[in-house]
Formats: C-alpha cells, sequence, structure tokens
C-alpha cells in the first residue's frame, strides 16, 4: 500500500496531488502527520505543503474545471468529513487523466459523491446566514455565535460584509473555536483564548448593550404576536429551522 502523510490542509493536499504526479506515484490512503500508518503500508511519501506547487495545481484545475465545479471542490474540503481528502484526491486526479470534463459524469461514484456533500455544505450555509442571530455588546461590537454541522464559515464571509458593511462584528464557531472579525474595513481570522462563555449560545448580560436585552424581548414578543398556536408544526419547523440553531435565537429561548 502507497501512503502519502499531509499536513491536513487543503494546500497540503495540492501539493500531495502535484507530488503524485511529478513522482508518477499514486496513494492509496492519506494520512496526517501524526496519524499511525496503516498496517500494510509498503511506500510513505512525507508530502511537505509548498505553495508554489499548490498554487500550480489550482490554476490547473481552474482550467479544467468550471469556477462552479471549482467551488464544489471546496465546499467538500470544508466538509470535513472522514476521508472527503482522499475523495477529492481521486476527483482531481480523474479531471487531470480525463479528455473532457467529468463535472457531469454522475455514474461515476465519486463525481456523483461530491456533488452531494457540496450540496449539503451549501445547504448549512445558507442556514448559518438564515439563522445567524447577532447581540450587540456594550463597545459596540455585534457579536454572533454558531456551531455549523461544516466548517462553512469561510463560505459566509462575503454575505455578512455586505450585508453588514456599516457594523464591526464578530462571527464565532463555537465548534472549532475560531471566527471572523469585522473592522468596517477588513475581515480576519480571530480565535479566543477564552471562550467557554459562549457555549451558553448568549452574551452575558454584563457584556450586553444597555438596549441590546430589550431588544430581544421585543423580538420575542413580535414573533408570540405573530404564532398561530392551532397552526404549529414542531416537525415541519425543525426541517427548516434545525434544532441545533436554536439555542442562538432570541425567539426560541
Amino acid at each position: 500500500m502507497i501512503v502519502f502523510q499531509y499536513d491536513k490542509t487543503f494546500e497540503g493536499l495540492l501539493t500531495a496531488v502535484f507530488d503524485a504526479y511529478s513522482r508518477k506515484v499514486f496513494p492509496e490512503r492519506l494520512v496526517s502527520e501524526d496519524e499511525p500508518l496503516p498496517l500494510f503500508a509498503e511506500q510513505v511519501h512525507r508530502v511537505i505543503t509548498e505553495p508554489e506547487k499548490s498554487t500550480r495545481v489550482w490554476k490547473a484545475l481552474e482550467k479544467k474545471l468550471t469556477k462552479s465545479v471549482c467551488a464544489m471542490l471546496m465546499h467538500v474540503w470544508l466538509s470535513e468529513l472522514p476521508e472527503s481528502d482522499e475523495l477529492l484526491f481521486r476527483y482531481m486526479r480523474k479531471a487531470f487523466d480525463a479528455p473532457m470534463s467529468i463535472a457531469t459524469y454522475f455514474a461515476d461514484d465519486d463525481v456523483l459523491e461530491v456533488k452531494k456533500i457540496a450540496q449539503k455544505v451549501s445547504r448549512e450555509r445558507e442556514h448559518v446566514t438564515q439563522f445567524v442571530r447577532f447581540q450587540k455588546a456594550s463597545d459596540d461590537l455585534f457579536f454572533a455565535p454558531a456551531s455549523p454541522m461544516y466548517n462553512v464559515l469561510p463560505l459566509t464571509l462575503d454575505y455578512f460584509t455586505d450585508r453588514f458593511a456599516d457594523q464591526i462584528w464578530l462571527i464565532y464557531d463555537v465548534k472549532r473555536r475560531y471566527g471572523y472579525y469585522y473592522d468596517l474595513k477588513t475581515t480576519s481570522e480571530v480565535m479566543l483564548d477564552n471562550d467557554e462563555y459562549l457555549l451558553s449560545g448568549k452574551l452575558d448580560e454584563a457584556l450586553m448593550a444597555q438596549d441590546e436585552k430589550l431588544f430581544q424581548e421585543m423580538w420575542k414578543e413580535y414573533t408570540l404576536s405573530l404564532t398561530i398556536k392551532e397552526r404549529l408544526n414542531p416537525k415541519l419547523q425543525r426541517q427548516y429551522m434545525p434544532r441545533r440553531f436554536w439555542k442562538y435565537l432570541p425567539e426560541k429561548n
């Protein structure tokens, strides 16, 4: 069995593709640098991530595939599903080796699986943009916690930057313990030293702006006033508003 070890980054994966074609040796398994090797590993190659190599591979993919298909590949990577990197490696290899585009060749299991996963990740991105609720802190920072099923925050930045361009905000993925901070000019990735107080999904009242609690209460009252008890359908509600978002919604608390 041929095994490639890499740093589990997308750039590392692209570098692994470059190394495979350069060496004319293609791995049967991809593992992280600290992961135990498979039992029957006969040949192991350590991939050293190099931006020049990864850039060359990505530009080559952009020539072979449409912009939307390249976006699908990134969606699959952000899914963080087990063996999604090996799925992407196989897809990229088929894309390079095929005489024509494989984007719609759904008879191939890998092509079909990439599309299915990309659609799931895209739906989760939509859920985040729909159900994120900002809370105003005392320093005029608008804060929104989230814990999406997939790592979709990078896919939401264009939306939030455009939608809330006049506000200083921080969106934080509680599950993956990182977020993005927008200062009215640029958006940067951040990690908090202590984020335990965010696990409840609600800012401590001591950190809230004076009018934030009032706005939340008004939003709850507004939601209740629109509710028709006789038409409540919890099952349908969970279908369109996944329960994992409820603790971040003032109207559900």
